[in-house]
């Protein structure tokens, strides 16, 4: 079994596309960084740039758990993960056969997080939001950039549209 991990900063694609991996895929099964509450999370992610960008300070043994759970019931030819970081998590780096990387432009991935998430939001709110983007968000981002894309084996496209962005990745992980 191959684990791939779909990588990608917050609001680049990284779920839409593991689910319609996971639909072309019959031998596919996922995990969601998303579907997992960790120790250590990071609250303010600015301060965490400022102190190193130490992406070990997730515990992520709940996610290492269920990857070693798949990897052991060998019932899928693949894993992929819907996980940000690729192979700088020192506990999951380990398993991962195949790091891709989907480079989405920041407005673009501002954008589906504000139509995604602020769907029911006041004009307040947005602006609130839009703030502490230009503010702490976006300098993080900047360095999942920085740090996770090279770290990638593969980088893809994240302006492409959806059925291109899944076309070119299983034609990477086949």
């Amino acid at each position: 079994m191959k684990v791939i991990a779909i990588a990608a900063v917050s609001g680049g694609g990284k779920t839409t596309t593991v689910k319609e991996i996971k639909k072309r895929l019959l031998s596919a099964q996922t995990l969601h960084f998303d579907d997992y509450k960790f120790e250590g999370e990071v609250d303010d992610f600015y301060q965490w740039v400022l102190d190193g960008s130490n992406y070990n300070v997730w515990n992520l043994e709940p996610l290492e758990k269920d990857i070693l759970k798949i990897k052991s019931d060998g019932n899928c030819e693949y894993l992929i993960l819907d996980y940000p970081f690729a192979y700088c998590n020192e506990k999951i780096g380990k398993y991962i056969d195949t790091a891709i990387f989907i480079d989405t432009p920041l407005d673009i991935a501002l954008a589906r997080r504000i139509l995604r998430d602020m769907k029911e939001a006041s004009g307040k709110k947005i602006r609130n939001d839009l703030s502490q983007y230009l503010k702490y968000s976006r300098f993080a981002f900047l360095q999942m950039q920085k740090d996770i894309m090279p770290s990638s084996d593969y980088v893809i496209e994240g302006s492409a549209n959806t059925e291109t962005i899944v076309e070119n990745i299983i034609n990477i992980i086949m």
